[in-house]
């Protein structure tokens, strides 16, 4: 069973992978936004009236200040019209800024529905569905296709090289490409991701790869 529990990291280290090195990076950060997981958490707890859905995405230091926002919106809900919502806007703003603010990340304000890449959907969805096989199987195709591009580029490159020294500079920049495309990959795989969107590990400089220590 080693053998399967392995495989299973192996396989969510390349969705992690693809996702920092891979994708575009999206304007929004996945629990920016309205339609993320910490409204969503954050809507049941006032639908519910229990906070303890919003609790799990803000640490323990920030967990009495979301309990006390929690029990005043609750009152100030109560009586209803325009002053509910706006205090039910200021408690989900305040529980993304908060669980942000956790993680040592920025907040830019609430950002609209749909604004999240659609592998990082495909990922909320594999959860919900408890199944991670069709996400790894698109996202490894799209990792593949990267290292092949830039392979055969530097190949095909290379066999022009010594035809002159403009020849042998495009061979250089297309080696350096596909190096450091291979280089940032392992890395992110060694090092683990950023948080929605950061770069799991600086890309290298202009240059040579760097050799192992």
């Amino acid at each position: 069973m080693r053998v399967s529990v392995m495989a299973t990291k192996g396989l969510w280290r390349v969705v992690l992978v693809v996702f920092v090195c891979l994708l575009p990076v999206v304007a929004a950060a996945h629990c920016d936004t309205v339609d993320g997981p910490v409204v969503l958490d954050g809507q049941r707890a006032l639908r519910e009236g229990d906070v303890a859905p919003a609790l799990k995405w803000v640490t323990p230091a920030h967990e009495e200040e979301i309990k006390a926002l929690f029990g005043t919106v609750a009152t100030v809900r109560q009586a209803g019209g325009d002053g509910g919502k706006l205090a039910e806007q200021y408690f989900l703003e305040n529980l993304v800024r908060l669980h942000r603010a956790g993680e040592g990340a920025p907040y830019n304000g609430l950002q609209p529905a749909g604004t999240v890449d659609h592998a990082v959907a495909m990922a909320d969805t594999a959860l919900a569905n408890k199944s991670i096989d069709e996400l790894v199987d698109i996202l490894s195709r799209v990792m593949a296709a990267g290292i092949r591009e830039r392979f055969s580029h530097a190949l095909a490159a290379g066999e022009k090289a010594d035809e002159s020294v403009d020849a042998g500079r495009l061979y250089v920049a297309a080696y350096v490409d596909f190096m450091h495309h291979v280089e940032n990959l392992h890395l992110a795989v060694q090092g683990g991701g950023g948080h929605h969107g950061e770069a799991a590990a600086a890309p290298a400089p202009a240059g040579c790869p760097k050799h192992r220590q």
